[in-house]
């Protein structure tokens, strides 16, 4: 596929911030100066606006090539993203976004696959997989039947007898919209109010567990400012047809797991340790509706590579 050209700017970013109640500081367009030794020079964009225009762009492309009939007529519910994060996206820098040609897998099952790349100012940006499949590529044999009934459990805790902090959350379609438009992704090709439409995104719900993980991390007493930690990767799959279910006002339990820190589990085979999460988005029948692994690391390690 043709490379094509866009451009976030910071109204772009605040918009999405909003609509996803993340408060990093590294997206804030004042508070990033107070981040101790920020490399940056001003705001940057946020992954999983960058997730949405691909998911956006991947979606434009299906319909293209005819490909939504094949994931349809195959049952390919899952929806993955695999991105690897290389430098960060400042606003008002023109980037391109390049979607390599499908490649079809019937082995060991059928999938189909494309390669993303996100190139600004001859530097990569994001890297990664998009891949339809019939099974979650991704923590796809956790079991969470074995949780307490998560209506019962007060928000922003502990599940009694498990390591995941739990925070509700609502779908309202205005900050759908907003998201999208935030993303460069078109609202009206999902919501379309005398047509009486309104088919959800697949990364949007997704998108609220920075957030989660922002709430986490402060009621842990965080500081945000002297130890301020930045994505090196984000692996998702999305059940579509829970997505396909969502509407205005319903809620998701969006459950994280901090992963004790290992030297097998490192940046680029460096020193570097990440600090790995896994998260869920739980539906009040008790389906899956997202599976996502995080992988975060302090900035200060970042700066010394």
């Amino acid at each position: 596929m043709k490379e094509q050209l866009f451009t976030f700017e910071q109204i772009h970013i605040e918009v999405a911030r909003n609509a996803s109640d993340d408060f990093n500081l590294f997206h804030d367009k004042h508070k990033w100066l107070q981040i101790t030794h920020n490399p940056f020079k001003g705001p940057i964009v946020l992954g999983f606006q960058l997730n949405t225009l691909i998911e956006y762009q991947m979606r434009l492309y299906r319909e293209a090539q005819h490909e939504e009939q094949i994931i349809a007529d195959k049952q390919l519910r899952f929806s993955n993203y695999q991105i690897i994060f290389v430098n960060a996206l400042r606003p008002s820098q023109e980037f391109s976004l390049e979607i390599k040609k499908t490649l079809i897998n019937t082995i060991p099952d059928l999938t189909l696959t494309n390669r993303v790349v996100i190139k600004s100012q001859g530097k990569t940006i994001l890297l990664g997989y998009k891949k339809e499949t019939q099974a979650p590529l991704f923590l796809a044999n956790t079991d969470l039947n074995g949780l307490p009934d998560l209506k019962t459990v007060a928000d922003k805790t502990l599940v009694p007898g498990s390591d995941y902090f739990l925070m509700r959350k609502w779908m309202h379609n205005g900050n759908v919209k907003n998201f999208l438009s935030g993303s460069l992704a078109e609202q009206s090709d999902y919501f379309d109010e005398l047509a009486e439409v309104a088919r959800y995104p697949e990364i949007f719900p997704c998108s609220l567990t920075s957030g989660v993980l922002l709430e986490k991390a402060q009621l842990e007493n965080h500081d945000f400012k002297a130890n301020p930690m930045v994505y090196t990767s984000h692996e998702l799959s999305i059940d579509r047809h829970w997505v396909g279910q969502l509407k205005n006002n319903d809620k998701v339990y969006i459950l994280v797991k901090q992963l004790p820190e290992s030297k097998d589990n490192t940046l680029n085979n460096t020193r570097i340790l990440l600090r790995s999460y896994e998260c869920y988005g739980v539906l009040e029948n008790k389906e899956i509706l997202f599976r996502i692994k995080l992988n975060l690391v302090p900035l200060e390690e970042i700066l010394k590579i």
